[in-house]
């Protein structure tokens, strides 16, 4: 099986098996990359939802974007759901399902559409010269597109927006968290903080990473991050938590689950942690609800 290890994806050296094991695996429109052939992902009905993609006007083109809310009138607080560097593929689908039970508004902008569909490919360099061509500068554009939208649809109540993201999306979140101020609360998981060694990294280079802007904080951020993460080493874990506390950054905090692997919450990996994954949503959920993102049916514990 492959486990994606890193933010930016696995490095040869940490493969026990070759691309071809990997090739026959796909199934239920998850990543073809990371998929584990032991998988069993959880599958979220959608009775009492409506799911759709729709189309948000970004300042180039239209981007799809699925979305997961209540089959119920009235206004909902909202999360956005920033992708892995697969995309928009079930794994996010189904998380944004899993949100809209609760009663939110989820919404998944598809970041990578310009360039082609990351799920659907099995080598990583392919899977990289798609994601990079996602600049920095776009990537904000666009979640100010997906806002601008919600903000017009009827079922969304724009004062109590979210935002969450996974692996790349993570690092999203914290970054959309410093620059706009629409978002009440985030959630990072397991996203890169600050600058990678070159050529370790995706995007243009040059760019600003969360822990540069740490001051620029305008929304708490729960980071939630693996302990045995490859990539994402525990030094700048701590100088992230350093920078916020220097910055008089109040409400954020950073969880490390010691025992688990980046990707600890994908359970169509083999990196998945039930017991830490269950834990951290939890948390979000909570870190939410602290700060004004909450549905009418939220309970604080599990």
């Amino acid at each position: 099986m492959i486990t994606l290890t890193r933010p930016e994806g696995t490095k040869p050296e940490d493969l026990n098996l070759s691309r071809r094991a990997l090739a026959g695996a796909v199934f239920g429109g998850y990543a073809v990359y990371a998929l584990s052939a032991s998988a069993e992902p959880i599958t979220t009905p959608a009775d009492g939802l409506i799911t759709e993609t729709v189309q948000v006007a970004a300042s180039d083109r239209a981007i799809p974007a699925f979305v997961a809310r209540p089959a119920a009138k009235g206004r909902f607080p909202v999360v956005v759901v920033v992708c892995e560097v697969f995309g928009v593929h079930e794994y996010i689908r189904d998380t944004c399902r899993r949100l809209a039970r609760l009663g939110y508004v989820a919404i998944a902008p598809d970041f990578f559409v310009r360039a082609g569909d990351p799920s659907t490919i099995n080598d990583f360099a392919e899977i990289r010269r798609i994601v990079s061509a996602a600049s920095d500068g776009q990537v904000m554009g666009d979640l100010d597109a997906t806002v601008a939208f919600l903000k017009t649809q009827k079922y969304a109540d724009k004062g109590k927006m979210g935002i969450t993201g996974f692996c790349w999306g993570g690092a999203v979140t914290w970054l959309a968290c410093e620059r706009r101020k629409d978002f009440k609360a985030g959630a990072a998981w397991y996203g890169r903080l600050a600058p990678p060694k070159p050529g370790d990294f995706l995007g243009e280079p040059g760019r600003q990473w969360p822990i540069q802007l740490a001051g620029e904080l305008k929304a708490p951020v729960i980071g939630l991050y693996a302990g045995k993460d490859a990539g994402i080493p525990l030094a700048d874990v701590e100088a992230m938590r350093a920078a916020l506390l220097a910055a008089r950054k109040k409400g954020s905090e950073i969880i490390v689950y010691p025992d688990s692997q980046h990707g600890f919450h994908a359970d169509y990996r083999a990196s998945y942690d039930p017991k830490a994954a269950a834990d951290a949503w939890w948390r979000m959920l909570a870190h939410f609800a602290a700060h004004g993102v909450k549905p009418k049916a939220f309970k604080p514990t599990a």
